[in-house]
């Protein structure tokens, strides 16, 4: 990702989630937060109730990918963070990556 920075640490997590807005949809939770620097900072959650390691790990590359192909159109100054919900176990990469980008437009994050 070439304007994005990953979110590693747990009090950068809870920043955007006690300072961020959210908004919800059947797949995935959004937090938003401005940040004071022109890059992007992406955070993703995907907790042990989404299911075993590799459903993990796959429902995060999902995650990554639908934000990537949409990355240019993204605002800068923003620490994201997607958390995902136990639905998003099942789900096809159309379906997350149409999550990401209504979440990112209910939020007012794309430039279009």
């Amino acid at each position: 990702m070439k304007f994005t920075e990953s979110m590693k640490k747990t009090c950068q997590f809870r920043a955007v989630y006690s300072g961020g807005k959210s908004c919800a949809d059947r797949f995935l939770v959004l937090y938003a937060l401005k940040n004071e620097t022109d890059k992007n900072k992406l955070g993703i959650s995907v907790s042990r109730k989404v299911g075993k390691s590799v459903t993990r790990s796959r429902v995060t590359r999902l995650i990554r990918e639908g934000y990537r192909l949409s990355e240019d159109l993204v605002t800068p100054g923003c620490d994201l963070v997607f958390v995902a919900r136990s639905s998003a176990a099942g789900a096809a990469f159309e379906d997350i990556r149409s999550s990401v980008c209504t979440l990112m437009k209910r939020q007012r994050l794309l430039r279009l």
